[in-house]
């Protein structure tokens, strides 16, 4: 479980994040789940865009780069869209529609993720 903060804003944009850094992880994505809960999030690796095939609720996404700076956002990703492709992302951030304007999260913002305390 990670913990996901916006440090340019100090907002919190997931208490309960899971990382998908394995192929299947990173294959199955949200696909198995019917929503995501408040708080919750997918960090998944290795991503420079993201694709809602087969998905049953929207999201939004936040893209990072290597240095864990806000490169893209899509604000209410709906099921059987895509986005665009952000060439200099490291890691993408599903989180639940609307998280984004709750946390204030713009370009060029600073995202920590780390192991949340259990």
């Amino acid at each position: 479980m990670v913990f996901i903060l916006n440090t340019t804003k100090n907002t919190v944009i997931a208490q309960k994040g899971v990382l998908a850094d394995t192929f299947f992880s990173r294959m199955i994505g949200l696909l198995n789940r019917q929503s995501l809960l408040p708080g919750e999030a997918l960090v998944i690796t290795r991503c420079k865009s993201v694709h809602m095939l087969f998905m049953r609720f929207p999201i939004d996404a936040i893209f990072i780069d290597k240095n864990s700076h806000v490169v893209g956002l899509v604000e209410r990703l709906l099921p059987f869209q895509f986005s665009r492709i952000f060439l200099k992302t490291s890691q993408v951030i599903e989180v639940p529609s609307g998280v984004i304007v709750q946390s204030r999260t713009a370009l060029d913002d600073k995202i920590e993720i780390k192991q949340a305390d259990n």
